[in-house]
């Protein structure tokens, strides 16, 4: 049962190269691993358009791990994908829930976040069936089983010759033990009935030479980044600094009305390449255990912006440490802009692998809204001398929030920590 839309522009010209295989899958499982640029999101935007005109039966839902980034993400990418194909006339676009409606027949487009996977469940629509879904940014959804709960959602048939369901799931790679490798990268423990690809930048026809140039750079300032913002490859666990991390929800409410964990809260200064970072956790010295909540990571940020950012997170009464190397930055914030409370941190000899030892003697648990810190917590490495050999000390690169995460153990002290 197909519609007769037809879809009048140069199809393989707005596709260009590189998702041939991806775009022609019916693959139950279809798995996109890429690096930054390679054009993974809005080509699957411009496949879901032209199979939803193609397919009068399909719906289509769409999951991030929070309900709130899609309008910023999938929602746009979709809109875009209609413009490019010149057929944004066809759909009725709905911003404030959000949801795209194909007019002719009611086909829908849901966003929706794993913010609560059980009331995924439980979605129904008016027209056809709920065939397809598309994970977006899959590599925030911290286990398995909220992904299989969505998944199994997907469920019924319809009795029409060309009728297929289908899980669509697009990520950054950035740590080879995280469970979508294991899931459906790995030989002897992927997902049957799945394609599973990894795509670079160097397939994206449309970067400019300076986007081409600051990849092409990575492959010499930083190898080992370039291996996953380049190449697409999975992060390499050997030689990270922090092995004591992992993501899982938490209520942040609840572990600070027990009255066992005080409230740290670190900042790192950056301007025009370098982010500033700020970093919010909850500590407990007798469990030994680090929960981080909130974060904050924006290159190009004036004293004044900081200062809102600082006051439109509820932070301008706490204790901050921040970067001592930026003493007018601190005396700006605290005298002119009214946080008070902010604190240089106090550096002494060796103060990095102190404050890194101190670090790696907690189990240290990140929301999985702080994607940021859990980039660098992944490649925040040891240095490696000329034989390849592990050195004491992290490489000075990915490490603004870590930085950040080290000032802020000052806060937990009130004699403060030489950090």
């Amino acid at each position: 049962m197909k519609q007769t839309s037809q879809i009048n522009v140069d199809l393989p010209k707005i596709v260009g190269k590189g998702y041939g295989h991806f775009w022609r899958s019916t693959n139950f499982y279809r798995v996109v691993k890429g690096s930054r640029g390679s054009k993974k999101s809005k080509t699957t935007a411009l496949n879901f358009v032209t199979r939803l005109l193609k397919y009068s039966w399909a719906n289509l839902l769409v999951v991030r791990r929070y309900s709130n980034t899609n309008k910023q993400s999938t929602y746009t990418d979709f809109k875009w994908a209609c413009n490019q194909l010149k057929v944004s006339h066809l759909f009725k676009f709905n911003e404030s829930l959000p949801e795209i409606t194909l007019k002719s027949t009611g086909q829908k487009i849901l966003f929706r976040g794993l913010d609560d996977e059980l009331k995924i469940t439980s979605i129904t629509v008016d027209v056809g069936i709920l065939s397809w879904a598309w994970f977006e940014e899959a590599y925030q959804i911290e286990n398995e089983d909220k992904f299989s709960t969505v998944v199994e959602s997907i469920r019924g048939t319809l009795d029409v010759p060309d009728f297929y369901k289908q899980i669509t799931v697009t990520f950054n790679p950035w740590n080879e033990r995280h469970w979508l490798k294991r899931v459906f990268f790995d030989d002897n423990t992927r997902r049957s009935d799945t394609l599973a690809l990894t795509t670079t930048f160097r397939c994206n026809e449309w970067l400019d030479e300076v986007d081409i140039k600051r990849y092409e750079d990575l492959y010499v300032t930083n190898p080992r980044r370039a291996r996953i913002v380049c190449d697409g490859e999975w992060g390499v666990a050997e030689g990270l600094v922090y092995e004591n991390v992992q993501v899982d929800e938490f209520d942040k409410e609840e572990l600070f009305r027990s009255g066992n964990y005080k409230l740290c809260v670190g900042l790192d200064f950056g301007f025009t390449h370098d982010p500033t970072a700020l970093v919010a956790y909850l500590i407990d010295d007798q469990s030994k255990n680090i929960y981080v909540f909130d974060e904050h990571y924006q290159v190009g940020l004036f004293t004044k912006d900081i200062a809102k950012m600082i006051s439109d997170k509820g932070y301008a009464s706490s204790q901050i440490i921040a970067d001592c190397a930026e003493a007018r930055l601190i005396e700006e914030l605290k005298s002119e802009y009214g946080i008070r409370r902010i604190k240089a941190s106090r550096k002494g000899k060796d103060s990095i692998m102190a404050g890194v030892s101190k670090l790696q003697g907690y189990q240290i648990t990140v929301h999985p809204s702080c994607t940021h810190i859990m980039d660098e917590f992944y490649s925040y490495c040891y240095q490696q001398d000329k034989e390849g050999k592990w050195l004491n000390k992290p490489e000075d690169k990915n490490n603004h929030l870590m930085d950040a995460l080290r000032y802020g153990l000052q806060c937990a002290e009130s004699s403060g920590w030489l950090f």
